[in-house]
């Protein structure tokens, strides 16, 4: 390979270049090493209708930073890929689609309809892979899986059979929640629940043979077609006398008991409420213990049926204002009022849940919750942030009976047969030919699994389970789980729950959540406000690394992430800065050879880096194991463009140039060529293509980064005092340059500096020295004495207990650089104000989030540190 670099960094050239020969030379493929413990991600596996988003973009770079770090440590490293059949979103896009044709399932039939989803998951469903490999996702990609695939059906048939065997699978009839618009069963936690407006009507129920009636409050006056009941609490006096009557259902005239039940709040409303079996989830339970009728009144699809009365074939809104106007004409609604409350909805399509009597199939939690519950009490599944714990707690222990049949095509349809003739309900791994107690037909339950029943198998299912194949043997359980708050209940408890159940064995020992990405005032990025930002438009724009390293920088664990473009384009000149230095270090390799360095080849800067490296590794390695990424980033990023490239970089070029001895030069060569060997090493899991393409050009590298070993920390390298001692030059030298920087004097300006101290020492070390602080500060005359009499029209700063001087005669014009400085200075105190009124006011410490806080916090503190620079120079002019 050429060894040289080009002037400037084209990322998308490289990328395109660089991703194909990784996979072509199975880099990513993992291997079965019985002698060494190995490290396994399975990834959360997008649903094939998905298009990378910025979630996906943090979570995958976040998993792929561990993975690449651990392959490059030696350890035999799995990251297995794959993609979720997400049921009702795949059907959702499939209908929409055939309705161009003008067609809807039911005109195809299932098994055409089915077919046609799966044309449309092989034309579209790699398209989030590929967004993924784009994304740099060094996956096993030969081992990539799908929830549909062949040897996955058969995992989740066994997992069902064999729950429903130990009767902790059931079915039955009861209210679940319904979107009639999917016209399909919902979970609990697949309901999203916001406050509404709504409304409370009070609805008068005639009691029978009686001029009295009873008034009930209702949000939902169109199920009142379906009341079966009045109840009351059997503690509130008002109705003691009614409980044993009988009212009449307005409208329909249907004779209903008058009943007592504790569950009934007398708060609510007027104490009195309707009872409803078949479309309220608690009225049900009422239902069960009065031995209530179950009347269906609305449909799936959302219509009155046949027992609305007058009111079927009307849309259940329609119904409802029928109803009222009804009401209002007969003098049964006596008034309204208007009501805040908690509305279910369809997570996927937004519709308003109605709860539905229907015959469902049920997993019982309960059994499953226990185990789960103590494996994470005893550690051996631990959650990063800590915090997450107690929401796993909370939902796992009032945890409910998940309803897991739907009523869609696209998935896996429920191996449970019903007999034609005698109602032998036959569950089983094939399908039967006939029913194995009267030999009668059998016909297939039509509804299939939730799609999370068979997401909960994929660590084990995934490996190769029911078989005992040599990949599950070794790599489950793995090794961590990296995904989203959100779906800690959809998802992780279930996989832990169902990894104990059928493995005996925790399905992962850490799960790290991640942050939500918010736009740069800390709202929730959506399409409606318009700030959302696309990765692949971000990939395009800056390269896949600046995006990489940028949410990287960000993910402080338990912090969300304040996403803008200028962070982006910000971590894109650190992947020029990168390519610049490296570019330098290459083209300054004239006569190199590989040589072992002396303890005399080395001077203060050199010890300086070797103990600034392995500090950073020591500290990199600390951070990353607690998924400290932000911080990790941020220890890469300062080493890399402060310590290596502005300060050794720079002093390196007087031996590479001006050497007296060729051995000099050739150690000043190693020293460069090593450390930024290490530096590339390091920073390689987070920015993997630009590393790459720098590193394949050094000296004596191998085939390829991926594999090269992980930076390993010397302890004895670490140097505190010739870090201190190294600080020290540099605190002194930074002062003088910004001393030119506040007074307009060009950095490379030669000039006259003083510096005084009387600690003897320092002296020393600033004599011994000197020449780095000339060279770096474009110094042409430095004197270094005890404290005494002050240069008079000097410039002043003091570092670490050194005075520096700079005589500004002949550099300045004094009275010119007052006014401009003075002007300065109120533009400087007038932004100050603004920043300092903005965090005085209670309103937006109240309502900003935490980290516009800080930035404000921030803004202030550095504009404090300019104004006070520049009140330090006008004291000294």
């Amino acid at each position: 390979m050429d060894e040289t670099l080009p002037k400037i960094y084209q990322p998308h050239e490289v990328e395109a270049r660089i991703y194909p020969i990784w996979e072509a030379k199975g880099y990513f493929r993992a291997p079965i090493d019985p002698q060494r413990k190995p490290f396994a991600i399975v990834i959360p596996p997008p649903n094939v209708t998905g298009s990378l988003h910025m979630g996906h973009a943090l979570n995958n770079t976040l998993q792929d930073a561990v993975i690449r770090r651990k392959r490059m440590q030696g350890i035999p490293t799995l990251w297995l890929p794959g993609t979720d059949h997400a049921g009702i979103a795949t059907q959702n896009v499939v209908e929409r689609e055939i309705a161009k044709e003008g067609l809807t399932r039911h005109d195809l039939g299932r098994a055409r309809f089915i077919e046609r989803t799966w044309s449309w998951k092989e034309q579209y469903g790699s398209r989030i892979i590929m967004q993924l490999k784009r994304l740099g996702a060094s996956c096993d990609w030969d081992r990539e899986r799908f929830t549909l695939d062949e040897p996955y059906t058969r995992a989740v048939r066994e997992v069902f059979v064999k729950l429903y065997e130990e009767g902790l699978i059931y079915r039955g009839d009861y209210i679940v929640n319904w979107c009639p618009r999917c016209r399909t069963a919902l979970s609990d936690i697949e309901v999203e629940y916001k406050e509404s407006e709504g409304k409370l009507w009070y609805i008068k129920y005639p009691v029978k043979d009686s001029a009295e009636f009873v008034m009930v409050a209702t949000t939902r006056p169109e199920t009142m077609l379906g009341d079966t009941a009045v109840a009351v609490n059997p503690e509130d006096v008002r109705y003691g006398e009614l409980v044993g009557l009988t009212a009449i259902l307005p409208l329909l005239k249907r004779e209903i008991p008058m009943i007592a039940d504790n569950f009934v709040d007398p708060e609510f409303g007027t104490g009195a409420v309707k009872v409803t079996p078949a479309h309220d989830p608690n009225d049900f339970e009422i239902g069960n213990r009065h031995n209530l009728a179950r009347i269906v009144v609305i449909s799936p699809e959302g219509v009155m049926n046949e027992n609305a009365g007058p009111y079927r074939g009307l849309d259940r809104y329609e119904a409802r204002d029928k109803i009222v106007a009804d009401l209002e004409e007969r003098d049964l609604l006596d008034h309204v009022e208007e009501h805040i409350h908690s509305v279910g909805r369809c997570y996927r399509c937004d519709t308003v849940i109605e709860p539905y009597l229907s015959k469902q199939w049920f997993v019982s939690m309960k059994p499953l919750a226990e185990p789960a519950i103590k494996a994470v009490e005893e550690g051996r599944v631990t959650f990063t942030p800590a915090s997450w714990t107690k929401i796993y707690f909370d939902w796992m222990r009032n945890i409910r009976d998940w309803c897991i049949s739907r009523q869609i095509w696209w998935g896996h349809q429920i191996p449970a047969w019903y007999c034609e003739k005698c109602d032998e309900t036959v569950v089983t791994y094939e399908a039967p030919s006939a029913c194995p107690q009267c030999g009668g037909a059998v016909v297939q339950d039509p509804d299939v699994l939730d799609t999370w029943f068979s997401s909960a198998l994929w660590p084990f299912a995934t490996l190769g389970w029911p078989s005992a194949t040599e990949d599950l043997k070794y790599f489950y359980p793995t090794s961590l789980l990296t995904t989203s708050h959100d779906i800690i209940y959809f998802w992780v408890a279930r996989m832990i729950m169902m990894g104990l159940h059928f493995r005996k064995e925790i399905p992962f020992f850490e799960v790290y959540i991640h942050a939500l990405i918010r736009d740069a005032q800390g709202r929730k990025m959506s399409k409606s406000r318009g700030n959302v930002i696309d990765p692949l438009d971000i990939i395009e724009k800056y390269g896949t690394d600046a995006l990489r390293f940028t949410l990287t920088s960000l993910a402080t664990p338990g912090r969300d992430i304040f996403l803008s473009e200028e962070r982006i384009e910000g971590m894109r000149n650190f992947a020029n800065k990168i390519w610049n230095a490296s570019r330098f270090v290459l083209m300054n390799l004239e006569g190199y050879e590989k040589m072992e360095t002396r303890e005399d080849d080395l001077d203060l800067a050199d010890r300086w880096i070797i103990s600034r490296l392995n500090r950073v590794i020591s500290e990199v390695d600390r951070s990353i194991e607690v998924y400290n990424f932000a911080e990790t980033s941020r220890l890469l990023y300062d080493f890399f463009w402060s310590d290596f490239a502005d300060w050794y970089v720079e002093l390196a070029k007087e031996r590479l140039y001006r050497s007296p001895t060729p051995r000099g030069r050739l150690a000043a060569q190693n020293l460069l060529v090593d450390v930024l060997d290490q530096c590339l090493r390091l920073l390689h899991p987070f920015m993997p293509f630009v590393t790459e393409e720098i590193w394949g050009r050094l000296p004596g590298s191998g085939e390829t980064i991926v594999t090269a070993p992980w930076p390993r920390v010397d302890a004895s390298r670490i140097n505190e005092a010739v870090e201190s001692g190294f600080a020290l030059l540099q605190a002194v030298t930074s002062s003088v340059r910004s001393i030119k920087s506040v007074l307009n004097i060009p950095l490379t300006r030669q000039v006259r500096t003083v510096m005084m101290t009387d600690e003897a020492h320092k002296r020393d070390f600033l004599i011994e020295h000197g020449d780095y602080i000339k060279s770096l500060a474009f110094i042409e005359e430095l004197s270094v004495t005890p404290r005494g009499a002050k240069p008079s029209h000097a410039a002043i700063a003091v570092e670490r207990g050194v005075e520096i001087y700079l005589p500004l005669e002949g550099l300045v014009d004094i009275e010119k650089e007052k006014k401009r400085l003075a002007k300065e200075l109120v533009k400087l105190e007038a932004d100050r104000e603004k920043v300092a009124k903005k965090l005085a006011t209670p309103g937006f410490l109240a309502k900003a989030a935490e980290q516009v806080v800080e930035r404000e916090r921030d803004k202030l503190a550095d504009l404090d540190e300019k104004i006070a620079k520049i009140k330090v120079q006008v004291d000294s002019l």
